[in-house]
């Protein structure tokens, strides 16, 4: 009777250990800290489990027996595969391995965004002051969030943490808010139509961290287009300077002659008259020490800017560009449609996006030593495109003797690098005089002299419509524009703008004859084949 019970004691004892261990485990979880209390009933659960297996080898010769053998192999296997799963899980937590397989890379930050990120000067924190998560949001902000670990961002409903609300002045539900250090922006309001963008959130983004600023003038005074909202106007392009960190100002020089110091860019839309010729020359000035320029010139208009663009090899081709390859998109033939891009900053990631020029001239460049010129935008080759001298004819057809063949250069970018001589008085000229031979020069020169390098930048289109409200947002529009004023700013570490991303459209046209001869095909066709099949085979073995 004392060795039944004394057996029986142990077999109690074995299940104490087990559930010593399950203790353990469970306060660790739920309290989420695994200190000396959790530790204590493992350890102590592991011991006394040990100690049976032990006891109960000794006393049967448990560890001899087949079946030992059989269920030791097992459980070793098991915990090999446990172990195995958890270094992946351990693996996949802390490196994020993932492949976007959609064409246009939807789920993937663009490169311009993945750039800003990773070079975050101070720790930024997105805040989303709305109930519902929405997955999307979160999927994005996450996106943004693998990319640096200064980069955090947390949801908060503005009813149960109404001080942090206030505090950021929230007004309604959705609100998204930026902050870095006591920096803080308003990004845009989410709601079920509008979901959080990377474009307004690299844009607003790159607004905080930045800590300078470029100033952009925009010509007026020649009907160039309007800033402001309204028919043909660029007001859509001057909100995107300004989510840029780019500050906007009309320039009027027929009353300032001369551009000012702080300009980073100027930029003339779409003149319909011509310009004084003190005007002219201040945009020369302007460039010869060290300048931007943004030239959009549309057909059928003189700006009288000839004798600028001859010092740097571009005329403006008063033919007007066609296109006639592409009916399906629905643009007519005075539109033409681009999709390839030179090798450049401005289209470097455009790949073969789309951008469109309604009303547009070519330009035609030549050699300028000094300068260096880079065609932006190329049309199709002929008899695709050409440049039409025929504006009344209402048929268009390509005239060897008047016309020009396509591929056509709508738009360019050029750069000159100039050295300026800076001197304890100003310069009467812009142009750089010479150095001095090192054998005439004098020991007790009173006026010592410094020559710097400094390199203008000049990009010309001929055509102003694509930035117009309306076009400005469509396809590749948009980063044209923006693109081209980022670059002449000459802030290098800006990134360039980004293109929203879209699915491409996969679905097949079919005519209501295709239509119907689809469902008889998969109705009817095909079903009596398959059974004329299955009849044979049957006759066959019959």
């Amino acid at each position: 009777m004392k060795i039944v019970a004394k057996k029986k004691l142990w077999k109690y004892l074995f299940w104490f250990g087990p559930f010593l261990i399950t203790v353990g485990l469970t306060v660790g979880l739920v309290s989420d800290q695994w200190g000396l209390i959790p530790l204590t009933f493992i350890i102590t659960g592991i011991v006394i489990s040990g100690l049976w297996i032990i006891w109960q080898s000794y006393q049967t010769n448990w560890w001899r027996r087949r079946s030992t053998q059989a269920g030791t192999n097992a459980l070793v296997a098991t915990l090999a595969v446990l172990a195995i799963l958890g270094l992946i899980n351990f693996l996949g937590t802390r490196y994020h391995l993932r492949a976007d397989l959609t064409e246009t890379q939807l789920f993937t930050l663009a490169p311009q965004s993945r750039e800003l990120i990773s070079v975050l000067p101070q720790p930024v924190k997105v805040w989303v002051f709305d109930i519902n998560q929405n997955p999307q949001d979160r999927e994005l902000l996450e996106n943004y969030q693998r990319q640096s670990s200064k980069f955090k961002y947390e949801y908060i409903d503005p009813q149960a943490r109404p001080g942090l609300a206030e505090k950021f002045g929230v007004k309604d539900y959705g609100e998204v808010y930026l902050e870095s250090g006591d920096k803080r922006q308003l990004v845009q309001t989410v709601n079920e139509n509008q979901r959080l963008s990377e474009i307004r959130l690299t844009s607003r983004l790159q607004q905080l961290t930045n800590s300078t600023t470029a100033k952009v003038y925009l010509l007026q005074g020649h009907g160039e287009r309007q800033l402001s909202a309204g028919k043909d106007a660029i007001s859509q392009a001057v909100q995107g300077l300004g989510d840029k960190s780019f500050i906007t100002a009309p320039l009027n020089l027929a009353e300032t002659s001369k551009v000012p110091q702080d300009a980073a860019v100027v930029i003339v839309a779409g003149p319909k008259r011509g310009l004084f010729e003190g005007e002219v020359k201040a945009l020369q000035e302007y460039l010869n020490r060290g300048g931007n320029l943004l030239l959009m010139i549309d057909p059928n208009t003189d700006p009288k800017v000839d004798s600028l663009l001859q010092e740097w090899g571009v005329h403006l081709d008063n033919r007007l560009a066609v296109d006639v390859s592409k009916d399906s998109v629905g643009l007519g033939p005075a539109a033409p449609l681009v999709t390839e891009y030179g090798q450049h900053p401005i289209t470097k990631d455009f790949a073969n996006g789309i951008s469109f020029y309604p009303v547009a001239r070519a330009l035609q460049i030549t050699f300028v030593p000094g300068v260096e010129a880079t065609p932006l935008l190329r049309t199709k080759p002929y008899p695709n495109s050409w440049a039409e001298s025929d504006l009344k004819s209402e048929k268009l057809e390509f005239n060897a003797d008047k016309d020009l063949k396509g591929p056509l250069t709508l738009g360019v970018a050029l750069t000159r690098k100039q050295a300026a001589k800076s001197t304890s008085t100003p310069q009467a000229s812009p142009t750089p005089s010479r150095l001095p031979s090192p054998t005439t020069q004098s020991k007790a020169s009173p006026t010592p002299s410094s020559q710097t390098v400094t390199e203008s930048r000049l990009v010309v289109f001929g055509n102003s419509s694509f930035a117009t409200d309306g076009l400005f947002q469509q396809q590749l529009n948009g980063d044209v524009f923006l693109n081209s004023v980022t670059w002449l700013s000459q802030q290098e570490k800006q990134p360039l703008s980004i293109r929203p991303k879209e699915p491409k459209n996969r679905r097949i046209t079919l005519t209501t004859t295709q239509a119907n001869l689809l469902i008889l095909s998969s109705l009817l066709v095909l079903p009596l084949i398959g059974l004329a099949a299955a009849v044979i085979i049957w006759w066959k073995r019959r």
